[in-house]
């Protein structure tokens, strides 16, 4: 499940406020103003389109609570990194875990000789 830059930035946002408590409460204001903490301007429709496609993926979940809508990751970092590690390795590779793993050495070493 391929996520954008501006998703992965939301996600990053969520595992974050919810360090401290898996079970806290993520509005989209919350969002924005986390966001906007480190430097980076987005208009509140814009994050509320992209955690809406979050939900659509079923990555994020929204709910309700009084009149208010909140939002919940389903998955950890970790997890989603193990998600998003097995389709590089599908499309990339057919699946094959080994290939990838020696190309991943392969290109790790160049880099450093670089």
């Amino acid at each position: 499940m391929a996520c954008g830059f501006l998703e992965m930035e939301i996600l990053n946002t969520f595992w974050s406020l919810t360090s401290e408590n898996e079970d806290r409460d993520i509005s989209i204001q919350d969002v924005v103003d986390a966001l906007s903490s480190n430097g980076v301007e987005r208009a509140y429709t814009t994050i509320k389109t992209v955690m809406d496609r979050l939900v659509a993926k079923s990555i994020l979940v929204r709910y309700k609570t009084g009149k208010k809508f909140f939002y919940n990751v389903t998955m950890d970092k970790r997890e989603m990194a193990l998600d998003m590690m097995k389709e590089f390795t599908d499309n990339f590779f057919d699946g094959n875990t080994a290939e990838m793993v020696r190309f991943v050495e392969r290109e790790t070493v160049e880099l450093l000789v670089k």
